[in-house]
């Protein structure tokens, strides 16, 4: 970081990201070739990245269909009042199908993705998880009738 506490990364970094954003699998030393620097210099610059929380992992990307889950959705929250979102955020931590929530200005507080089998399985999640929850007064749903894009921000 800089004495402004700005980020400070330089050419090689974003190469570096630039290769991983476009396949996370790609060896340290195929990045190194592609940038004409050692594996080391790779592997030093990659911990740097993940000290400064620039990284911070790697995920795999699972068909949520070809494990019986067909019903993308994502689902608006009202609640009750402000207050209330740290009650309703750690209950929706524990529901396994809730792969994303986001704290949000405008109409919603929360808005989450939701993936489900199918729309009973919807319904159900709906009326005795989500909506069961105190503090939620009432959700929106819009199902996701298929995902174009999917990919990380280009460098």
């Amino acid at each position: 970081m800089d004495i402004n506490g700005n980020l400070q990364l330089d050419d090689l970094d974003y190469q570096i990201l630039d290769i991983l954003i476009k396949d996370s699998r790609t060896p340290f030393l195929e990045i190194a070739r592609q940038c004409h620097v050692s594996g080391g210099t790779v592997h030093v610059r990659m911990k740097k990245m993940e000290d400064m929380g620039i990284i911070k992992g790697t995920k795999l990307i699972i068909d949520n269909s070809k494990l019986g889950y067909d019903v993308c959705c994502f689902i608006g929250i009202f609640l009750d009042k402000a207050s209330n979102f740290n009650v309703v955020f750690d209950e929706m931590k524990k529901i396994k199908e809730v792969v994303e929530l986001h704290y949000t200005t405008g109409e919603y507080s929360i808005f989450i993705k939701v993936i489900c089998k199918n729309i009973a399985h919807l319904q159900e999640l709906l009326m005795t998880k989500l909506q069961a929850i105190d503090g939620v007064q009432r959700t929106d749903t819009f199902i996701s009738l298929s995902q174009l894009i999917d990919r990380n921000i280009e460098l």
